[in-house]
Parts: C-alpha cells; structure tokens; sequence
C-alpha cells in the first residue's frame, strides 16, 4: 500500500498512543501472574504477537473497550500447542524465547521472513548454560527456535551490545527458575533504558531483582518468586510521540499539543531534549503530561548518540536533513538489527529526497539541505515508513510504499497525522 504526501503545516491536539515497550512487558507479566488487568494498552501487530503467545502458554485474555483483563500462568506456563508465530515481532519472540524454558516440555518459535534474519544467538547460550535446551533449527541462531524447558539458575554473563531484549527476557525468565541466578551484562549495555522499564515494571509486579555493582551491570535474581501483576494503566510512547513532534517542528506554522506524555522510564523522551537542542520552540508540563512544539524556526546541525535510544535514529536523521549545517548519529551499529538494516535503510532513500548524507559502520553524517519531492520505498518497517512521511511535510509531492507497517507500533499514525492537516492520499494499488 502506498500514500502521497504534499507539503503540509500541522496544527491541534493529539494523544500519544499507548507505549509499545510497557504493553509487551505489561502482557507478559499479567500473563505470568493470576489476575490482572491492563489498561489502555497499545493493541498493534506486535503487542498482538505476544497477546498470542500469552494465550498458547496457557493464559486466557479478554479484551473490553480500553483494556485487557488476564487469567494468567500463576508462573506455570503451558508447553505450547502450537507453534509461536512472534510476526514481526523481536520482543515478542525474545520475550517468548525466555519464558519456554519455564515449561515442562518443547516450545517451537518462529515469525516472518524480517524476524527470521534477527540473531538470538546470545539468548540461546545463556539459556543453556541456565539449564534449559534452547538452539536454532537452522543452527544460524535465528528462528524458528526450539526450547525444551528447564530453567535452573546459576551465574551466567551476556554480552549487552547486540540487544538489550535479551537481558530483559531473561529478567523475565529467572525470578521463577529453581535457583537464584546472576546476571552480569559483559560490553557496553545497548538501550539501556528499556532494561530500566523492565525492571520498573518487575517491581510493580512484586519481583525483586538486585543490582550488585555501581554500574548496574550485574543482577541478582532470586529464584521461586511469584508474579502478582495487579492493575495497570499503560503511559504514552515517547517513540511513537517523536514523530509528530518532529513533524511539527520542521514545518512553517505548525503548532501541535500532544498529550499522556508523562515522566517514565523509556529512553526516548530525551527527544524533547533533542529538539530543544536543535532550537525548536518545544515545552513539556511534566505534570499535565503535555509537550508542545511550534514550528517554523531553523533547526541547527547536532550530534546524536544512538546507543541507549536506537528507535529514534529514523527521527533524528530527518531533522537532520532538514537542520542548518552537518549533524552526526553515531554509536548506531544495533540500529543495523531491527526490522531492516535502518541506517542502509536511510542511507538508501534519504539522498533520494536531496540529502546529503555519509553511512558508516555505526554512524550516519547528514548535511541539511531543502528536500525535494520523490518516490522512496519504506522497506517493510514502521519507523522508515514514518520518519519519511515527515521529509515528504516539507519536500512535498513524495510517495511512500509499505505504509501499512505502521500497524507495529503506530496504527493511526496517518489518522493522527491528516487530521491535523497533513495533505495525505491514499493510492490504490489496483
């Protein structure tokens, strides 16, 4: 499916939609305990592959208006019958991954063609050395994956530079293994932030883990724990949000509000900061939960590190391209291991739209220019598709094809964004 997009001003109010990080993790833990409700939770492609699997490991969900009330495991999962078809979904499947080796038997896991090509070697390792059987039919370490359950618990090391997925499925996994375990993280610990929501949100479900050195890279996990996820309303998405911030502050005479973006754990909020950085005239009430962004000024050239922010490259990099002077994303190897390869993705149909731009191993250099209208392909991924429909608000007369994987994280992304005045149609394929 593919839309246009002319150049557009943006104006009015919107709520952030739900975040995708806290609904995995609150469906995964409600899943875990006995009875819980979550509230306002982001339903999406993703957050559906793990409402699935949560089902096929036994927990029964029922979804009323804005919630979803769980009869979960009470920290006994099921063995499956049935394959688990995580989609497109790399949390769904690490997430998913950790927890069959608490069952009492075999879990087979697999997704789509993108998920297949996403490595989960690291995971597989740990789990064998905690005690369950975990390998990759291919023996490439990508699904479709086999678990056979056993988690034991003992101490184990990751490497934390490729996914901090990983850590977080293990963090997960290990309060209900026989034994305690220690977890040290070996590397520089990517995206950190998300392990910090996963923590946040095991507290909230009365799980204790402890961190055992100044750095926070080593974990003590008791073991025999029990979930008691209770009733939980999911925040706004910072990542999700960055795109109508963004888009408000490179356009003339735009003025957005966005709301239900309250202080948390997730990493991307420091987009507010990034934006102010760049000179946007931009406001956060913390307390009321309300950023605004007013369009129109320059934005100036900065410097970006990706490493605890990975999702937010595709939002940077175009306000890059449309900011004075020559701006720099680095420490962005992992962003290689998402959904596609997003800096080739970007270093692919960016300089189509004008840009001046220079793809290294871990980085992106982009010097900001006016852009130009063009044809550019989304590549199968939600953040692509989005962070160009933006370049298409100011180059005008831009087509975008595979819009429909904004159904991952962001279903009403084109909604929200024509009905606050974007020039969008939809174009037949027929």
């Amino acid at each position: 499916m593919r839309i246009s997009i002319d150049r557009s001003s943006i104006k009015g109010e919107v709520f952030a939609p739900p975040s995708k990080s806290y609904t995995h993790r609150a469906i995964t833990l409600a899943a875990l305990s006995k009875e819980s409700i979550v509230r306002r939770p982001l339903i999406s492609a993703d957050t559906l592959a793990t409402i699935r699997a949560s089902e096929l490991y036994g927990a029964s969900i029922e979804r009323k208006e804005d919630r979803l009330i769980i009869h979960g495991v009470n920290g006994k999962p099921n063995i499956p019958e049935d394959v688990i078809d995580a989609a497109n979904s790399g949390t769904t499947l690490r997430f998913m991954t950790a927890v069959a080796a608490l069952t009492n038997g075999i879990t087979v896991l697999t997704g789509d063609p993108s998920l297949r090509t996403r490595p989960n070697g690291l995971l597989l390792e740990v789990l064998n050395k905690l005690g369950a059987g975990a390998c990759s039919t291919r023996g490439n370490e990508r699904a479709p994956l086999v678990v056979k359950g056993g988690l034991k618990g003992q101490e184990v090391s990751i490497d934390g530079s490729v996914s901090s997925q990983f850590i977080s499925a293990l963090l997960i996994a290990c309060p209900l293994a026989e034994n305690n375990t220690t977890l040290s993280i070996t590397g520089k610990l990517k995206s950190r932030p998300y392990v910090e929501v996963t923590l946040e949100m095991l507290e909230l479900a009365g799980v204790k883990v402890h961190t055992d050195d100044s750095n926070g890279t080593k974990f003590i996990i008791p073991g025999k724990q029990k979930y008691n996820f209770k009733d939980y309303t999911v925040p706004g998405d910072f990542s999700s949000a960055s795109y109508l911030l963004a888009a408000t502050a490179m356009t003339n005479g735009s003025e957005v509000t966005v709301k239900n973006l309250f202080p948390s754990k997730q990493g991307d909020k420091i987009i507010i900061e990034t934006l102010s950085q760049m000179g946007a005239d931009i406001t956060w009430d913390r307390e009321a939960g309300i950023v605004t962004v007013r369009g129109g000024g320059q934005l100036k050239a900065i410097t970006f590190d990706a490493g605890a922010t990975p999702d937010l490259v595709p939002t940077v990099a175009v306000l890059a391209a449309v900011a004075e002077g020559t701006s720099r994303i680095e420490n962005a190897e992992h962003v290689r291991y998402k959904e596609t390869d997003r800096l080739h993705a970007l270093a692919t149909e960016l300089p189509k739209l004008g840009v001046q731009l220079k793809e290294e191993k871990d980085s992106l250099t982009i010097t900001g220019g006016e852009l130009k209208g063009a044809a550019v392909h989304g590549w199968d991924d939600h953040r692509i598709v989005m962070s160009l429909a933006l370049a298409g608000l100011v180059a005008g007369n831009t087509t975008i094809d595979t819009i429909e994987s904004v159904s991952i994280s962001y279903p009403d992304f084109f909604k929200d964004l024509a009905g606050l005045g974007a020039k969008i149609e939809k174009i037949s394929e027929e």
